[in-house]
């Protein structure tokens, strides 16, 4: 992608053999309709012919989605598919041939373990790279955890964005935010999920919870919802749940005791103080 401006919060990641059972194009359909900002194709072990199958799904919902899908390792399926770009691994081809490749417009991720790699992603023009894995995790059998200690150097010295990635789960991701991270992926915890939408949906709060908390700003709001304390810069109880991805879902929302009209969110200011209930309507009935 060059110079073209690229960020996110939230990656997402195939891995059919955390879902057996459920259809791939169900389940990351579910992490894009919970916030996922972009979703990487990545079946290592696949013959390359159902490979290409998948991308092309992919690549027509991510399209509906308006969100970027990236091809782990195969240049000429992201290319085949018109994918936005692919993310490679240390011992895959190299960042400037594959540039040559792919041209400036592509994305290209790369994954590094420690910060000399790091380092050299960044000075060889990759748009994003990897920081992990920072737990253990399945996906990488074998090799060692570069912990939150990793994260935290890597917020100190690198100014792309980088994605911490890694065994990466709900109960974990405190840690990994606090060490400095503004961009979380993950795999079995999102599509190995029984509901993929609300674990995203979870990620993207405690994302968005840590960036408020991390640089509150005069614009910011100190508000109540659900119990907890927050920041936002929602004008409105409308923004507010755009903020929390739950538009078009089925959601009452109770402000100061008072449970409001759908038809009012968009006239109903979220001002500071403000205590609110949003509650997630699931399933039929």
């Amino acid at each position: 992608m060059g110079s073209k401006t690229f960020d996110f919060s939230l990656y997402a990641i195939t891995g059919e053999n955390y879902h057996p059972g459920r259809e791939l194009k169900h389940v990351m359909e579910q992490a894009l309709r919970g916030g996922a900002d972009i979703v990487q194709l990545r079946a290592k072990d696949a013959p390359k012919r159902e490979v290409l199958e998948q991308a092309r799904m992919l690549r027509e919902l991510t399209a509906q989605y308006q969100v970027p899908l990236v091809i782990n390792d195969h240049l000429d399926i992201a290319l085949a598919v018109s994918a936005d770009g692919v993310h490679l691994g240390q011992e895959d081809l190299p960042l400037a041939e594959a540039r040559a490749i792919l041209g400036p417009d592509k994305i290209i991720g790369i994954s590094t373990h420690n910060i000399a790699q790091a380092l050299e992603a960044q000075a060889g023009g990759a748009d994003y790279i990897g920081v992990g894995p920072v737990y253990p995790t399945g996906t990488k059998p074998g090799r060692q955890a570069v912990t939150t200690a990793y994260v935290r150097e890597a917020a100190e010295r690198i100014t792309i964005p980088f994605v911490a990635i890694g065994g990466i789960t709900l109960d974990n991701v405190d840690a990994v935010l606090e060490a400095g991270a503004k961009r979380i992926c993950a795999v079995s915890a999102i599509v190995g999920s029984s509901d993929p939408a609300e674990a995203c949906r979870a990620f993207k709060h405690r994302l968005r919870e840590y960036e408020a908390l991390s640089s509150p700003d005069s614009a910011s709001k100190r508000i109540r919802v659900n119990g907890r304390d927050e920041w936002t810069h929602a004008g409105t109880v409308q923004e507010l749940v755009g903020q929390y991805g739950l538009q078009g879902q089925r959601i009452v929302v109770e402000l100061n005791g008072v449970i409001l009209s759908k038809d009012a969110w968009g006239d109903t200011p979220v001002s500071e103080g403000a205590q609110l209930e949003l509650v997630h309507f699931v399933g039929g009935g």
